[in-house]
């Protein structure tokens, strides 16, 4: 489809003309002589490009950039004048056109300028696409999960997003999301943003943990040119780019103590500096930050700032991991294997009855993300439509050494070997009904001492059929 042009040029031999080289370079144009004449083609046609000649008879070229930015700022308008003043560029600009040129005008030039207005306005499209898209599948209800555990999170998250939309300013309060490395922190970061105040604007994440420290600075602050070796041009940082948004500043317990003031200063004043300038930019962004470490600590040891630390939890959420989720393991699963099957032709796949056992019984160390990408590697290796448990590519060795690593002990001092001939479930049975009977049958001092959530250890009750006695 060919790009859509509006000329508005009293000067009917120079319109001419510009309109001639545009058709042979497959624009479909239309011509205005007035600024009124553009803006009753503008109420039927939303051409990609306006270009407007500065003086015209009646309204000027300026007024009328004014009158299409207030009907659709989407329109990229460019400015030609014969006056070549600094002043009539700098009231275009400021108006909201996207370029200016100097009459005469070169048609080559005007080629670069249009060729590089439609590419902007095709990106914008683009991006807004996938803004849209991603939203719809960023919201707090794209958050599979019913277990007590995840729904307190929900719980929280819906009290914050009431609250701030009955802010009187703009200025939201920082976020801290805590929870161990694939939780699905930044899924809580996202619905934050997607059912919030802020959702038309940008959400910009950045992985502190992926970016080397020297790097760190210029990425989320920009450069001007010259600022450093090998500042060739000027760049805005990411900060900046989350203007009217969100900044996701993830692992932010990576980040060093010197770009910790930066991001203090941030927070307090929502200024910015890029490096190299004496310039200060305001921003208007709101900061949610997630990590898997425990920052106290890290403040009592001096690595992380105490003031930051304070500004950042304005608000906290903590994400559980996944064995204290309950039945959401098999919601998980259930739904990882039905988009796997999807992405490999393998429609229709299903768990078997001890496959779902074993699937609870794993304590998933590395989490949700663990659960994704074992079943991703299950189902392209599946044979038929069911997965067994001896199909699932678990790492049992790496929950046993994270059990280990976290101290963990049986309780009432029993062995972790099992008699001979015995099986493992029936190992794990008797071991729940002696913790039970041990503690009283009391839920949580029996879930605590077994290293298990209550949601998995009433699972285990009811898998094995154990009742109180008395009962």
């Amino acid at each position: 489809m060919a790009n859509s042009i509006l000329i508005v040029e009293d000067d009917e031999i120079l319109a001419d003309n510009v309109q001639t080289y545009l058709k042979r370079n497959n624009w479909d144009v239309q011509v205005a002589a007035t600024a009124e004449d553009a803006l009753k083609v503008l109420e039927g046609l939303r051409p990609d490009v306006v270009l407007t000649d500065y003086l015209l008879p009646g309204k000027t070229g300026l007024e009328l950039i004014n009158s299409i930015m207030a009907l659709d700022p989407q329109i990229k308008v460019i400015m030609m004048t014969g006056e070549g003043k600094v002043q009539t560029a700098v009231d275009a600009m400021k108006a909201g056109a996207y370029d200016y040129l100097t009459k005469p005008v070169v048609l080559a030039e005007l080629k670069i300028a249009l060729e590089k207005a439609t590419g902007v306005s095709s990106m914008e499209r683009a991006l807004s696409f996938y803004q849209r898209r991603e939203a719809q599948n960023s919201g707090l209800d794209a958050i599979i999960g019913e277990s007590p555990a995840i729904a307190e999170v929900k719980r929280k998250v819906s009290q914050i997003l009431v609250a701030e939309r009955n802010m009187a300013s703009g200025d939201l309060p920082a976020v801290l999301i805590t929870g161990e490395t694939g939780t699905g922190k930044e899924l809580f970061a996202r619905s934050l943003h997607v059912d919030g105040v802020r959702s038309n604007g940008p959400f910009v994440e950045v992985n502190c943990a992926s970016i080397p420290s020297n790097l760190l600075e210029s990425e989320l602050f920009g450069h001007e040119r010259g600022a450093f070796t090998d500042a060739k041009e000027r760049r805005m940082g990411l900060v900046e780019s989350a203007d009217a948004g969100t900044l996701f500043l993830d692992e932010i317990g990576e980040v060093d103590l010197p770009i910790q003031a930066k991001l203090l200063k941030l927070l307090e004043e929502k200024t910015v500096r890029r490096i190299g300038s004496t310039r200060e930019r305001r921003v208007n962004i709101r900061i949610i930050s997630a990590t898997n470490q425990h920052l106290e600590n890290m403040v009592r040891d001096g690595k992380f700032r105490a003031d930051l630390f304070f500004r950042l939890r304005i608000i906290t959420l903590r994400v559980p991991p996944l064995r204290e989720r309950g039945d959401d393991v098999l919601r998980l699963a259930r739904h990882f294997l039905e988009a796997h099957g999807k992405r490999y032709g393998k429609r229709g796949l299903a768990f078997s009855e001890d496959a779902e056992h074993v699937l609870m019984d794993y304590g998933w160390p590395g989490n949700v993300r663990e659960l994704r990408n074992m079943l991703e590697q299950t189902v392209l290796l599946a044979q038929d439509g069911i997965i067994t448990a001896g199909q699932l590519a678990i790492c049992s060795g790496l929950s046993a050494a994270a059990d280990r690593e976290s101290g963990q002990e049986l309780p009432n001092g029993s062995s972790a070997m099992p008699r001979q001939g015995m099986k493992l479930s029936d190992m794990e049975r008797d071991l729940v009904a002696k913790t039970l009977d041990k503690t009283d049958w009391n839920v949580s001092k029996s879930a605590k001492l077994l290293g298990l959530s209550r949601d998995m250890l009433r699972y285990r009750i009811e898998k094995y059929g154990l009742v109180r006695p008395n009962e």
